[in-house]
């Protein structure tokens, strides 16, 4: 069982930066895939950003590459989302979503990743 926690969202002018951070508890959770998925009204969530497991293969969505960075730290069972650039499209409901993969692989797809956090949003005001 693997529990997630999103903190570091708020409110910000267009051109700045966020960092979002997912906390996880368990002793395993260098083992899991995370990802960053996120919901803007009246939208599907979609994919945004990934990490594996071990070697820490990063994947991106087009939307965000170049401007968005996924890392972790296992030792803090923390996965961060450094958000730079940020636009009024990037307004949203971001959450962290986690799976343990039988491959050190990332899923863009959200029926793959069996555990959520609560969401954390952010406004990006022009």
């Amino acid at each position: 069982q693997v529990q997630l926690v999103e903190s570091g969202g708020g409110l910000v002018q267009a051109g700045e930066s966020l960092r979002l951070s997912c906390a996880a508890s368990g002793r395993t959770f260098s083992t899991y895939t995370v990802g960053w998925f996120r919901q803007a009204p009246g939208k599907e969530r979609e994919f945004v950003a990934g990490i594996s497991r071990i070697s820490g293969s990063t994947y991106y969505a087009d939307s965000v590459k170049g401007r968005f960075t996924i890392s972790r730290d296992n030792a803090k069972n923390t996965v961060y989302l450094q958000m730079n650039s940020l636009n009024p499209a990037d307004t949203a409901v971001y959450y962290c979503a986690a799976y343990r993969p039988l491959t050190p692989s990332v899923s863009m797809i959200e029926s793959q990743y069996n555990y959520w956090g609560q969401g954390t949003q952010v406004t990006v005001s022009s």
